[in-house]
């Protein structure tokens, strides 16, 4: 378990949480609640619903759709962030490569802090849209490599 001190200089280290005030993180890190997984232990799975972002203390996860990885995510990093703003099914799963420490932060906790700093808002879209530009670099250069692939005709019909 962190203490609150370590909880909130850890939380000031993720991006998408830098620009925000410390009386400001210090609420928000004292709401979110610390999980421990274990290796190679499924966190959620794709289609599952879910209202949570999870940012990695320690260890790491691979993000996937089935056997093909999308992401690796380490300490500061996170996952789950599309399920904070839709009411849409997990798009993947997500798999522990090592035991892991996670903080989490649920759909409410996070609209009240958006009430409150909308800078947070702004933050997770710019990290969204760069995490859309890797996946369509990757698709692209799958394409590149297997033109006459599934992938390809569906990315053209986008």
């Amino acid at each position: 378990m962190l203490t609150s001190v370590e909880r909130l200089l850890f939380v000031r280290a993720v991006p998408i949480f830098q620009e925000l005030r410390d009386d400001f993180l210090v609420r928000l890190a004292s709401v979110m609640e610390e999980f421990s997984f274990p290796a190679n232990h499924t966190i959620f799975t794709q289609g599952e619903e879910g209202r949570s972002l999870y940012i990695i203390v320690e260890g790491s996860v691979r993000v996937h759709i089935g056997d093909r990885d999308l992401a690796k995510q380490a300490k500061g990093g996170f996952f789950g962030e599309m399920s904070l703003f839709d009411a849409e099914p997990r798009s993947a799963s997500v798999t522990t490569l090592e035991n892991c420490e996670c903080l989490v932060l649920t759909q409410l906790q996070l609209y009240d802090a958006i009430d409150e700093t909308p800078g947070i808002a702004i933050n997770i879209i710019r990290l969204l849209s760069r995490r859309i530009r890797e996946l369509n670099s990757k698709l692209n250069a799958y394409e590149i490599k297997n033109p006459s692939s599934d992938l390809s005709r569906t990315a053209t019909n986008l």
